[in-house]
């Protein structure tokens, strides 16, 4: 695992497996929450760049991914985590 405060890399990664970035829709109970849309679900709403890394920053986050799965095939495993 890997961990990175890095825009670009982080972008890069993301881009590299078809993602998107994207915020939750907030609930009564819940704050909205980013998320990284990999075509995995529902990705809540798609938002920009700018957006995602200002909001990153504000909530103090961290990205926590893995480059590839054992068979050395690109993983898609992340999370976002705080700092």
């Amino acid at each position: 695992m890997r961990e990175t405060i890095n825009h670009d890399e982080i972008r890069i990664w993301v881009e590299s497996r078809g993602g998107r970035p994207a915020s939750t829709s907030p609930t009564t109970e819940e704050e909205e929450q980013l998320v990284i849309d990999l075509g995995s679900g529902d990705p809540g709403s798609h938002i920009s760049w700018r957006e995602f890394f200002d909001r990153f920053e504000q909530q103090d986050l961290a990205f926590v991914y893995q480059e590839e799965t054992e068979d050395g095939v690109p993983s898609r495993f992340f999370r976002l985590a705080r700092r």
